[in-house]
């Protein structure tokens, strides 16, 4: 179920962003969701970016920290985000934190639907790391937003790099 929610999330964010997200049915590249940009203009390309999603109850990520830990159930997960890619679209991480309590995941009234906790994003290409497991640092400054989104796709369409 957590990952039914983070997908609505993510397309939800996209949206606003201005963009289509397509689901990877076959996960066989660590990759589950596309996410694409319509180009300006017919002589543009669009802008792409693939994502790994990942949810979690074991994290509330306290802002007032720089960082939180995110550990990876296996090893494959880690290596397909780290590996560089120099051809196609790069990749994120997109790590979402949720309640442990299902009933607690959404809250509706009036004004809206709002999902309890949010989605962090990391970019880990050029990582190292001997673990089985291998855990990585999401900055808690990377929420996922349509902001965030829009400004990985900017950087991407400049050549500039999402390492911070």
């Amino acid at each position: 179920m957590m990952e039914l929610l983070q997908r609505g999330y993510v397309t939800s964010v996209a949206a606003t962003a201005g963009c289509t997200t397509e689901v990877i049915q076959n996960d066989s590249w660590g990759i589950d969701v596309q996410f694409v940009r319509p180009p300006v203009s017919a002589t543009q390309c669009e802008s792409m970016l693939w994502a790994q999603l990942k949810s979690t109850t074991q994290h509330t990520p306290d802002p007032q920290k720089e960082f939180f830990s995110y550990q990876f159930t296996k090893r494959q997960y880690f290596d397909h985000m780290v590996k560089y890619r120099t051809t196609g679209p790069k990749a994120v991480l997109i790590v979402m934190t949720v309640p442990q309590n299902q009933l607690e995941w959404t809250e509706v009234g009036h004004s809206g639907l709002f999902t309890k906790r949010a989605c962090y994003w990391v970019h880990l290409e050029g990582e190292t790391s001997e673990a089985d497991r291998p855990t990585v640092r999401i900055p808690t400054k990377n929420i996922f937003d349509a902001g965030a989104l829009a400004e990985i796709l900017d950087k991407l369409d400049r050549g500039e790099s999402l390492r911070e």
